[in-house]
C-alpha cells in the first residue's frame, strides 16, 4: 500500500494523500495548504473518503504479518488491496483535474509532495538501515516502500494537462498500464511500474464529475455496496491459497511474478474491472455528511507516511512473534491498534508537529507572483488545482 498530499489527498483535498497527496486527495489538504490563501468549503464526503481510505491502509499494513497464520486475515489483505489504494488514486486524479501549470500549483506541488518525498524517502531508508543493520541506501530515483505514491502523484499531475487534451484518455491509460504489466524491463526507478498500472484510476479520477460522486450515493446503490464487498471477500478467500497477493501492489511485471506477460495484460484489465468495483461500492458507502472524523481526513498524508515507520518497526522489533498476536483476540487486537494509530496520526497535535516536513513554506526558495496574476489565479482555479 500508498494510497500516499497518496500524495497519496478538499479545500477541496487536495493530495495517500492528500493518500493527500498526499496520498491522496492530491496534494496537502491540511491547514495551511493553501499557502496562506483562503481555503476554499471542504466537501465533507471527500474527506470522510480520504480518511476511511488511510485508515484501511495502516490496518492493512498491520495485516501484513498476520497472514500466514490465518487465511482469513490473508483474504482481508488482498481484499483491500484490491480497493484502497486505488479509491485513494481516484481521488487523487479528480483534485488534479484544474492543474494547469500555474505558479501557485507549481509551488503547491514541490512543498507537498516532492519535499515530503525526500524528507521521508530518507527518513525511511535510515530507519531501516538503523534498525537492520545493512548499508545505507539513499537513491532518491528509487522510493521505497510507502513514498512510491509520492513519486508517482508526482508525475500524474505533471501530466495531468496531457490526459485532458486526449479524446479516450482512460483507453489510452489502459494500454500503457497492460503493457508496463508484460514489461520486466521497466525496473523500479521512479516507481515507473506502478505509475503505469496505477494510471487508469489517476485518469478516471480526472474524467469524474462531481455528479458522478454524487450518483454513486443514490439510495440503491448503497443497498447494492455491501453485497458487493462481500463477494469480494468471498472472492479474495477463495484466491489466497491459487493467487500470489504480489499482483495487488502493482510493482512487478508478469514475468517477475513466473508468469507470461500475456496473462498480465489479462491480470491488468481483471483487476482493473474489480478494483472499480470495490472502489465504487467503498464509496459508495462512504457519508457524504460531517461526521466525528470528517475533519481529520485533512491529515491522511499524515497518517500514510508517519505509520510507517511502525509498520516496518513491528516487524523489526518481532511484534509478530508469539501465538497470542497469531490468534482470533490478538489479530482484533492489532487491527484495533492500527485503526487508533491511524485516527491518531491525522489528529491536529501530529500535524502541527511535523507539518514542517509536509507543508513546508519555503517562501525563501520561490519567485514572488505579481499580484495580479496571483489574484487571476486563485479565481479562475479548480477545486484542489
Amino acid at each position: 500500500m500508498p494510497v500516499s498530499q497518496v500524495s497519496p489527498a478538499v479545500a477541496s483535498p487536495d493530495t495517500p494523500g492528500r493518500p493527500d497527496a498526499s496520498t491522496a486527495s492530491d496534494t496537502p489538504d491540511t491547514p495551511g495548504a493553501e499557502g496562506g490563501r483562503r481555503p476554499r468549503e471542504r466537501d465533507a464526503f471527500f474527506d470522510n473518503a480520504k480518511f476511511l481510505a488511510i485508515v484501511l491502509v495502516v490496518v492493512g499494513h498491520s495485516w501484513e504479518g498476520l497472514r500466514d497464520g490465518s487465511r482469513a486475515v490473508a483474504a482481508g489483505y488482498l481484499l483491500l488491496y484490491a480497493f484502497h489504494m486505488p479509491a485513494f488514486t481516484i481521488v487523487s486524479g479528480y483534485f488534479s483535474r484544474g492543474f494547469s501549470f500555474r505558479p501557485h500549483q507549481i509551488r503547491r506541488l514541490v512543498t507537498g509532495v516532492a519535499v515530503p518525498y525526500v524528507v521521508f524517502e530518507t527518513a525511511l531508508n535510515l530507519f531501516r538501515a538503523w534498525n537492520t543493520g545493512e548499508e545505507l541506501r539513499i537513491t532518491l530515483l528509487h522510493p521505497w516502500y510507502l513514498t512510491w505514491f509520492l513519486m508517482a502523484l508526482f508525475i500524474w499531475r505533471l501530466t495531468a494537462p496531457l490526459w485532458r487534451a486526449l479524446r479516450h484518455p482512460f483507453t489510452v491509460s489502459v494500454v500503457l498500464a497492460a503493457a508496463a504489466t508484460a514489461s520486466p524491463d521497466i525496473g523500479g526507478d521512479l516507481a515507473l511500474q506502478r505509475v503505469l498500472q496505477y494510471l487508469p484510476f489517476f485518469v478516471l479520477g480526472l474524467r469524474l464529475e462531481q455528479r458522478h460522486f454524487e450518483a454513486l450515493r443514490d439510495r440503491r446503490l448503497r443497498l447494492l455496496a455491501p453485497a458487493v464487498l462481500a463477494l469480494g471477500a468471498l472472492a479474495a478467500y477463495w484466491a489466497v491459497p491459487r493467487m500470489n497477493p504480489d499482483w495487488f501492489y502493482h510493482r512487478y511485471a508478469a514475468q517477475e511474478l513466473g508468469a507470461p506477460g500475456w496473462a498480465g495484460v489479462l491480470m491488468t484489465l481483471g483487476m482493473l474491472g474489480c478494483s472499480l468495483l470495490l472502489s465504487a461500492a467503498f464509496l459508495s458507502l462512504t457519508p457524504s455528511r460531517r461526521t466525528w472524523f470528517t475533519a481529520l481526513g485533512a491529515g491522511t498524508l499524515y497518517a500514510y507516511l508517519l505509520h510507517g515507520f511502525l509498520a516496518k518497526g513491528a516487524h523489526y522489533w518481532d511484534w509478530y512473534e508469539g501465538g497470542f498476536v497469531n490468534s482470533a483476540p490478538g489479530v482484533l487486537l492489532v487491527t484495533a491498534t492500527a485503526a487508533a494509530v491511524a485516527v491518531a496520526l491525522t489528529t491536529p497535535p501530529v500535524v502541527r508537529a511535523f507539518r514542517w516536513a509536509m507543508e513546508p513554506r519555503l517562501e525563501w526558495f520561490f519567485a514572488p507572483e505579481p499580484p495580479s496574476r496571483a489574484g487571476r489565479d486563485r479565481r479562475t482555479a479548480a477545486p484542489g488545482a
